[in-house]
């Protein structure tokens, strides 16, 4: 007998990595899977999701835009108070599984590691934006900055135009921060097929919720 109705699973997953690494394309595919078993799924992006993120995304990402360093953290913390209040929260109290394609450590990574600021300064300003919200697991797609670049487009934004140099300190800051937190971030090789990524993607996702 085929089952119906909804299942109903309070769970909050992101997705991170540098510019490049397929996150978005796991995303994509976890939401389409947890949908197919029948639980109630909301996928987001950051920073975005709201018609006010999303106007603060087009300001981040226009590669005419020049903002200071500062002026830059601020947006994304300002992105990510909208959504957590109108679209994280909410859901998860309706008991829904919330997918974000990036979220605070991407902040952490690239605006910490990549551009210097404080870290302190940095994870202080993720609590005034979110509050004691924590991602209950996230996945880390780690690539190398040769395979990433190489799948950039042709006309990169105003983020995926900075200097090598750059990523490196991003990559190294996710790579701390996943050192620091392992119990939530989970590492997996972005260098493998989309295929492969995704069977180890649903290994991290099966301790969490049920699949067929």
């Amino acid at each position: 007998m085929p089952r119906t109705g909804r299942r109903k699973k309070k769970l909050f997953i992101t997705f991170e990595g540098i510019d490049g690494c397929g996150k978005t394309t796991q995303a994509m595919l976890v939401s389409q899977l947890l949908t197919s078993e029948r639980y109630q799924v909301k996928l987001l992006r950051e920073p975005g999701s709201t018609a006010v993120a999303e106007r603060i995304r087009e300001l981040l990402l226009d590669a005419n835009t020049n903002l200071t360093d500062t002026t830059e953290l601020l947006l994304y913390e300002a992105a990510r108070a909208e959504l957590v209040g109108r679209e994280i929260l909410p859901a998860l109290k309706a008991e829904q599984i919330v997918l974000c394609d990036r979220f605070y450590d991407s902040t952490t990574a690239y605006q910490g590691y990549g551009r210097k600021l404080d870290l302190r300064m940095v994870r202080s300003l993720h609590r005034v934006a979110v509050g004691d919200l924590k991602p209950d697991l996230t996945l880390l797609f780690d690539i190398d900055l040769k395979t990433a670049f190489s799948r950039l487009g042709k006309n990169p934004d105003r983020l995926e135009s900075q200097s090598r140099a750059f990523f490196k300190r991003v990559r190294q800051g996710f790579l701390d921060i996943a050192r620091k937190n392992r119990r939530r971030v989970k590492v997996i090789d972005a260098t493998q097929s989309v295929e492969e990524i995704f069977e180890e993607v649903k290994r991290y996702l099966a301790r969490r919720v049920d699949l067929v």
